[in-house]
This record gives structure tokens, C-alpha cells and sequence, in this order.
């Protein structure tokens, strides 16, 4: 799939944006969007305190249909999702996927969100007894699990890091946390559509570069693989 003028990470007031697939819509029209995917969380049964309901998945499906005849001709948008690796949700059931790793599952089974607080990805490591770099490395074989399922766009990759900008969970410039995300790079080369640069922390203000690390984006140059930049909008 190729995308001009577009914008796919998209989430509504349906999941935990701000705004109704309607409002979206209309203010992507505005700017010129040719191309508008919305990409609502999907459904992760242990955990809807992000995600779309089942009753909003089906709102989410009617109201994208509706703004599909409404823009026909003038925008296409796309009913799409962003798939979680623990999602109820069949893949293969929307226009595109952004497969995107939430969480890690600590020594003790349980799953913890990295992105939602500091407080949850604290929990994170203390599962992991304080070893950040086991953390890490848990988190990128998830994300190299949510790469083999073939999404279009592999998410936000290195999200792990979002809350760890003074690095106190993990040091990004360790060889064993850059080996573990190289890893699921290569390990994801051929079998996504393309890679996401993702704009949303730094939009935020939660670091100060793009998801993922330049190193990370040079190797999957080298590699050959595609990049598509999205801005996460909530």
C-alpha cells in the first residue's frame, strides 16, 4: 500500500482520543489529506483502560463506513487498527493494521504496560528485578512476535523507551539493549509493510527524538525496508 498526503496512526474519542472519527475526518480534509486511516486501539481483553470496547469496535466500524461514502471522491478513509500482540481482534478483518507492542510480560506472567506512567513501567522493572536490559529485551522479542503477524506498519518500535528519558530504567547506548532491538529490526525486515516513524512523544514532550532511534532507522535502511511517518494523533 502506498500512501500520499496521508495520515494513518490515528485515534478518536472512541478508544482514548480527543476527537470523533467525524471531527478527524474533517480537519484532515481541511489540511489536504488525500489519505486518512483511523487506527483505533484495538480490544485487549486484560486491559480496556486505552482500548476500544467491543460496542465501540462496532461504532468504530459503522461511523468509518459512513465517512467513507461522506469523502467518496474527495478523501479516502480507511478503517484500520492498531493491533496489539494480546488483541481479541482478527488482523485480516481491516483495511490495514499498525501492529504496535504495549506491553512486556514480567517473570511473574504478568503483562505490563511501558507507555501508560511511570508507575506502571516501574512495575515493569521490579518484575524484572531492577534489570532494565532484561526488560528490554523481553520488550523487542514482543515486538518482533507482533512483526511476524505482518502488519502493515510496525508501531512506535522502541515505545519502551518513552517514560526512560533521564534513564533510569536502562541505558539506550548498551550493547545488550541495542542488540535486543536490532534483533526484532532484522527479525521484521520482509515482513512488514513499513517501518513507522513515529512523531507522538516527541509531539508530547516526552523525548526529544522520534520512535524509532536513528540508529535503528539507519539499519533498517540498510536493510531495504520502507518508512512511513505518521503522527500518532490522539
Amino acid at each position: 500500500m502506498t500512501f500520499l498526503e496521508s495520515t494513518v496512526h490515528c485515534h478518536t474519542n472512541l478508544c482514548d482520543g480527543n476527537n470523533t472519527p467525524a471531527e478527524m475526518a474533517k480537519a484532515a480534509f481541511k489540511c489536504g489529506v488525500k489519505v486518512l486511516g483511523l487506527s483505533g486501539h484495538s480490544h485487549t481483553p486484560h486491559d480496556d483502560s486505552y482500548c476500544m470496547s467491543v460496542e465501540n469496535t462496532a461504532c468504530y466500524r459503522t461511523e468509518i463506513r459512513s465517512l467513507q461514502v461522506e469523502y467518496a471522491g474527495r478523501m479516502t478513509v480507511l478503517c484500520g487498527l492498531e493491533w496489539d500482540q494480546w488483541s481479541d481482534e482478527n488482523p485480516a478483518d481491516w483495511d490495514y493494521t499498525v501492529g504496535s507492542a504495549h506491553y512486556v510480560t514480567g517473570p511473574s506472567g504478568v503483562r505490563h504496560s511501558v507507555d501508560h506512567n511511570l508507575e506502571t513501567l516501574q512495575a515493569a522493572f521490579d518484575d524484572f528485578g531492577g534489570d532494565g536490559l532484561a526488560m528490554a529485551e523481553a520488550y523487542f522479542a514482543a515486538v518482533a512476535d507482533v512483526a511476524a503477524k505482518g502488519p502493515t506498519v510496525l508501531g512506535h518500535f522502541d515505545l519502551l523507551k518513552k517514560l526512560n528519558g533521564d534513564g533510569r530504567f536502562f541505558d539506550e547506548s548498551h550493547p545488550r539493549y541495542r542488540a535486543a532491538a536490532l534483533a526484532a529490526l532484522e527479525a521484521a525486515i520482509g515482513k512488514v509493510g513499513a517501518l513507522e516513524i513515529n512523531t507522538g512523544g516527541v509531539a508530547r514532550g516526552y523525548r526529544e527524538e522520534f520512535y524509532p532511534a536513528p540508529f535503528l532507522l539507519k539499519r533498517w535502511k540498510e536493510l531495504g525496508g520502507q518508512v512511513i511517518l505518521t503522527a500518532d494523533a490522539h
